[in-house]
């Protein structure tokens, strides 16, 4: 029986297991969302709220702690900068467990792992379709390159159709 042993081993040493997990919550930390399989995401959860925990207290020894486990400086600064503060008002559940559903390639379960109070992520792809558009707007010479290499293909085809029509005929 398993009572009380709620490490979740992941199929790694000890030593792998705290690496992996340490560079998943920096990924959270520096992108705010990361996908991963479901039971990742639920062993990265209990650090990650612990992480936002200590960089609540904002002690030079929380700072420490938290770089002791992290071993990232700019990932420490960023939490006890911009996510701690964003947590400030709230007791506890700073991240959120999306499930996706099933991976292709082995069928494992597939989830986002994301901050309660991120912005919108949705509205970035936006942004960047519409600086797409203005760029392709601003550099004509991209679109008049493309323009010749679509004909090109075009004709190709074309004129292997007509090869073959020759002998038919």
């Amino acid at each position: 029986m398993r009572h009380q042993k709620k490490t979740v081993k992941l199929g790694r040493t000890a030593a792998h297991r705290k690496s992996l997990l340490a560079n998943q919550v920096c990924s959270l930390i520096e992108h705010q969302r990361i996908k991963t399989t479901l039971a990742k995401a639920k062993a990265v959860r209990p650090l990650a709220e612990k992480m936002v925990t200590l960089g609540k207290k904002g002690s030079l020894h929380a700072r420490r702690t938290a770089l002791a486990t992290l071993r990232q400086k700019n990932a420490v600064k960023k939490l006890f900068d911009d996510i701690a503060p964003r947590a400030a008002d709230r007791n506890g559940g700073y991240t959120r467990i999306v499930k996706l559903g099933a991976r292709k390639s082995d069928a494992a379960p597939i989830a986002f792992i994301e901050w309660v109070d991120a912005p919108v992520v949705v509205e970035e792809p936006a942004a960047e379709e519409k600086g797409k558009k203005s760029k392709a707007a601003k550099s004509p010479v991209t679109e008049a390159t493309a323009k010749p290499a679509r004909k090109a293909a075009a004709k190709k085809p074309a004129a292997k159709a007509d090869k073959g029509d020759k002998p038919a005929a």
